[in-house]
């Protein structure tokens, strides 16, 4: 969900691309409610850090505490700035299918917000 807001959000001045722990397809629910704002992910392929084409990284922001000691091993030995914005991992709530999609809608918006906040220049 992060590549996609921000391609959307800065897909012309950002060279953005995202990478986690474990490889495995996208959720259906991230879909869902990207979807709800225009942004089609689901032909996204996820991919692990050590999938990685180019190491040449400004900035890189990790969402769990696992991605996060992964991030910071990576770029051990680059000149790199490391942010860590903990994040709600919507998978593991349990409910209704309107539960699980909103708990997916709060981990999107927070994410845009933090986004907006962390690349708009005033």
């Amino acid at each position: 969900m992060a590549e996609g807001l921000t391609k959307k959000l800065f897909g012309d001045v950002i060279y953005v691309d995202s990478a986690g722990v474990r490889q495995g397809s996208v959720d259906g629910f991230a879909i869902a409610v990207m979807a709800e704002i225009d942004i089609d992910i689901s032909l996204h392929n996820s991919k692990t850090f050590d999938d990685l084409e180019d190491t040449s990284f400004d900035v890189v922001i990790s969402l769990t505490p696992e991605a996060q000691h992964k991030a910071v091993e990576l770029t051990r030995t680059m000149a790199v700035e490391l942010e860590y914005w903990p994040s709600l991992d919507p998978t593991g709530v349990d409910g209704t299918r309107e539960v699980m999609l909103d708990a997916f809608r709060q981990v999107r918006d927070d994410l845009q917000r933090r986004i907006l906040a962390r690349f708009c220049e005033d």
